[in-house]
């Protein structure tokens, strides 16, 4: 029997096999740009076939022939997708971005052909409606429940025409999500500000110079200095140069990409999205977009999240409003008079942090070390849930940076998963920090243990160098192995209930959540050791740290929420014909009262969380919701009177990490904690608490 990943190609197609590699990795040595179109191809048509046998089956539906059947369709499409998807986020080329363009499209039209099959949907509904008479268990109840809930969102309840438009929706969108992500990245490799006297460098601590100095060389301009839009040196650089006009000339093109006339202008296809999602819900029955999305997460309705948006936008805005007086007479005392902007921000903020906390970025940094951060978060991982990690250095992967790690339980040697992490920064890589699968976890047919990838954007140092992260990377790599935690300890029987398949606002508890246990005292003191000395981060340094913990929080919260208020905004039109995006982004700012010092974290034609697909697509909120549950989740450790409680850790691997979606997210909160969270830890922790 041919083995459900399995694809009928020819043999020198990777995919035309299993992979008898460790770990069943992908051969990535092996697998070119060639093999992936008719990899899909093959998938696709073997996916149409399994859906087609259960369709054909003349027994009576039931959870096993029906549900559970669909569970094993697609396997080989799964292969190709894990493989393909990672590479066009991580090291994508042109032919891979030809590929990506072609088959969105195709994508689309495949999934609206199965989620809106009358008769598959008729066999869905036959089981859902004898549910209560089938003795199921509560995993199986909650995958039949949220599979029936699948299809009736995605048009199965719809009439012949209105499938039709919904389905030419679906493929649109898709089609325009990939042309706005490649439009992103386009601008952001094509850019970079070379640097090529000294005078230009006026202000830059000495890791700084060492990432320009590689990021020019990685463009062909050895000896020089570049600024790319990576964030781990457009930030610093605005931070630091005390050369106001290349701060200037720097922020204007970070801030506008995806906004320049000519192939990478994302602003007409902004438009065209939000007016087809509108249309969609329509179709669906629901009031707007936003509605859409938010009937099927923890917030509900667009009402409740613009509550808790506008609940922390006032006293963020007020306390904003004093940064920006500090930060002025910071600049006077220095002889400029101007008003600040927002290229000068980042630049005073340091300044005063550096005065009022003699807290120094440039003094800190050589504490972060990457290597440490990474074995800080591994530790964690071990005292928290019994994990261990062992590098496997053999191993290959898609880019030599890549590295791997075999995860186990500590007490016993079982394999718990394979990770994958990709840290530095690459003009073949989209910006950003994000958590990814190979392959994903499953118990149905066979235990199937995930392969979890953590991509990041850190500056590569000189060689030889150790990388050294800002606190804003470190606490970034700790938040997205909470994500590939939440996917190596998943547990569950349905690979579409595994790891982060759960509600949009619910999956960033687990990663935001995880960011806590770098601050403390046991991860920093232990793993924080100075880079050229080996000395321990020092306990003065530490407290420094957590005084400044709420510094410019104001900035922070204000250019978050915004982003999400904009987002919000989009997606509750309920006729957005003629849509100006970045003119209706400037209304609904103003109707804020943005300060003009501040700009959204992601302006609309470069807000990829929000338009590369419809992930957080009246979404972008979910941070701030799971915030709310993170300060008060982490608050159960701290009551606990240690950060590593066994207790607690239990019943955070138990109900949270390791559940996926076997359960409602505020059920497995509750269960968790006792109760559900009140704002009140969040806006302690964010310092705007009254």
């Amino acid at each position: 029997m041919t083995a459900p990943e399995a694809l009928d190609l020819p043999e020198s197609n990777p995919f035309s096999r299993v992979w008898e590699t460790p770990f069943k990795l992908p051969p990535f040595a092996e697998i070119t740009p060639e093999h992936i179109r008719p990899a899909f191809e093959a998938a696709l048509a073997k996916h149409r076939a399994e859906i087609a046998a259960i369709v054909a089956d003349p027994a009576k539906p039931d959870f096993a022939n029906t549900i559970e059947a669909m569970e094993k369709a697609g396997r080989g499409l799964s292969r190709v997708g894990g493989v393909f998807y990672n590479l066009t986020g991580a090291h994508t080329n042109e032919a891979l971005q030809a590929i990506e363009r072609e088959m969105s499209p195709i994508a689309s039209r495949h999934w609206s052909a199965i989620m809106m099959d009358p008769a598959l949907f008729a066999r869905v509904e036959r089981v859902y409606e004898r549910r209560e008479a089938l003795h199921l268990d509560p995993e199986q109840m909650r995958l039949l429940e949220r599979s029936y809930r699948g299809f009736v969102r995605s048009g199965a309840r719809l009439g012949p025409a209105d499938k039709t438009r919904l389905a030419a929706i679906n493929e649109r969108l898709a089609a325009l999500g990939t042309q706005f992500s490649q439009n992103v990245l386009g601008d952001e490799s094509s850019y970079a500000l070379i640097l090529d006297e000294a005078e230009k460098l006026a202000g830059l601590p000495p890791f700084l110079l060492a990432a320009m100095a590689r990021a020019a060389a990685d463009r062909g301009h050895e000896g020089k200095h570049a600024v790319t839009l990576s964030r781990s040196i457009i930030e610093p650089f605005l931070t630091f140069s005390t050369r106001r006009d290349l701060r200037e000339e720097a922020f204007i093109a970070w801030s506008k990409r995806g906004e320049h006339v000519g192939k990478t202008d994302n602003r007409r296809l902004v438009a065209e999205m939000v007016k087809l999602r509108a249309e969609k819900a329509n179709l669906l029955g629901f009031k707007t977009f936003a509605h859409f999305k938010l009937d099927d997460c923890m917030a509900k309705t667009p009402e409740n999240v613009r509550e808790l948006l506008e609940l922390v936008w006032t006293p963020a805005k007020a306390r904003a409003a004093q940064e920006a007086a500090d930060l002025a007479a910071m600049a006077q005392d220095e002889g400029e008079n101007g008003p600040i902007r927002p290229w000068d921000w980042r630049h005073y903020a340091e300044k005063v942090r550096q005065q009022t906390y003699a807290l120094d970025e440039a003094v800190l940094k050589p504490y972060l070390q990457l290597d440490r951060v990474i074995a800080a978060a591994f530790d964690t991982a071990g005292r928290l849930f019994g994990l261990a990690f062992e590098e496997k250095a053999e191993l290959a992967g898609y880019h030599p940076d890549v590295r791997f790690w075999e995860v186990t339980e500590a007490a016993s040697g079982r394999h718990i998963g394979l990770f994958v992490g990709d840290y530095f920064a690459r003009p073949s890589k989209r910006s950003g920090a994000w958590m990814s699968a190979f392959r994903g976890q499953r118990k149905l047919g066979g235990e199937i243990r995930p392969i979890i990838v953590n991509v990041c954007n850190f500056a590569k140092p000189e060689e030889g160098k150790p990388a050294l992260l800002s606190l804003d990377d470190a606490r970034t790599l700790f938040h997205e192995f909470g994500h590939a935690l939440h996917g190596l300890l998943s547990d569950v029987t349905y690979g579409s209930l595994a790891g982060t398949a759960v509600s949009r606002d619910f999956v960033e508890l687990p990663s935001q959540l995880y960011e806590h246990w770098f601050l403390t005292k046991e991860v920093m003191q232990r793993f924080c050791l100075h880079a050229e000395t080996g000395e321990p981060i020092p306990q003065a340094l530490i407290d420094k740290i957590r005084q400044a913990q709420t510094f410019n929080q104001g900035f922070a919260t204000v250019e978050y929420t915004s982003s999400a208020l904009v987002d919000l905004a989009f997606h509750s039109l309920e006729k957005p014909d003629g849509l100006d995006p970045i003119a209706f982004e400037a209304a609904e700012l103003a109707r804020l009262g943005m300060p003009e010092e501040i700009i959204m974290r992601h302006r609309t034609p470069h807000f990829t969380h929000v338009f590369s697909g419809d992930g957080y697509s009246a979404g972008y909120y979910s941070y701030l919701w799971s915030e709310v549950m993170d300060a008060d989740a982490f608050n159960a450790f701290i009551e606990a009177g240690d950060v590593f409680a066994p207790e607690v850790a239990g019943k955070l691997k138990r109900y949270i990490y390791s559940a996926g979606d076997t359960r409602d997210a505020a059920e497995a909160y509750t269960l968790f904690r006792g109760r559900l969270p009140t704002p009140d830890a969040l806006l302690e922790k964010r310092g705007l608490a009254a």
